[in-house]
């Protein structure tokens, strides 16, 4: 590939492991000079070692951790072109409705929404600045669930309304869209080839599928998509199931 931009920047939230781990390595095998932030110190600097990436420790739920994230990207870079929002907690469950601690919804609500939004509010006028592009990742249970997981759902829907409301404040300059996957395997669980088949695509998706999506939205070939939410699950919620 050639390194079609190596005089730009991005940063990529949640980026020592996963989804967040393959974006951050094909942003920089396309040239970018990519920083990744983590709350996880030792995954992220040993990603970052291997990686050939800066790794900045960074808790996206408070603001002050936000504000000197950026500020240390913009000191090693000077610029910021990329802003890819993928931190937060993964795991959808959080039991049953009438047992759910207030706590506990907070926590999920300030990881994967708040998060976003403090990170935009602090890159905005850096991003302006170089006409450049965000990418929030939601999920594929922003559009469907199952028992039990209100707080996840809640926090992915407001991450595809967070998007388009993003999309038109900081436009025409800053374009920002929104990509949903749906089952994509980082390594956690062993799959069964019905695992796979189920999908109308007959695998499980992987990080590097989210990765290159992300990385077309970034790019200047993306230049007329913006709040948008592009769904990457391998046609599941098109698919119509009875049981």
């Amino acid at each position: 590939m050639p390194r079609e931009y190596s005089q730009k920047a991005a940063l990529v939230t949640g980026g020592a492991r996963g989804i967040g781990l393959a974006i951050a390595l094909l942003l920089a095998e396309r040239g970018y000079r990519v920083a990744i932030a983590d709350r996880d110190a030792a995954a992220g600097r040993k990603t970052a070692a291997e990686g050939g990436l800066a790794f900045i420790r960074c808790d996206v739920a408070r603001e002050a951790d936000v504000r000197a994230c950026v500020r240390q990207v913009l000191r090693r870079y000077g610029r910021l072109d990329a802003l890819v929002n993928n931190a937060g907690i993964a795991d959808p469950a959080s039991g049953p409705v009438e047992k759910l601690r207030l706590a506990e919804w907070n926590r999920r609500i300030g990881a994967n929404l708040t998060g976003m939004f403090l990170m935009a509010k602090h890159a905005a006028p850096h991003l302006r600045r170089t006409r450049g592009a965000m990418v929030n990742i939601a999920s594929t249970r922003a559009l469907q669930s199952e028992p039990d997981t209100e707080a996840y759902a809640a926090s992915k829907g407001g991450i595809v309304a967070l998007t388009h409301a993003l999309a038109l404040s900081l436009g025409p300059e800053v374009r920002v869209n929104c990509v949903s996957p749906g089952w994509i395997d980082t390594g956690k669980a062993k799959l069964s080839r019905g695992d796979h088949l189920q999908h109308p695509v007959s695998r499980v998706g992987r990080p590097a599928d989210v990765a290159q999506l992300v990385a077309f939205l970034l790019s200047n070939a993306a230049g007329f998509a913006t709040g948008q939410n592009y769904v990457l699950d391998g046609g599941m919620t098109r698919k119509m199931i009875y049981v």
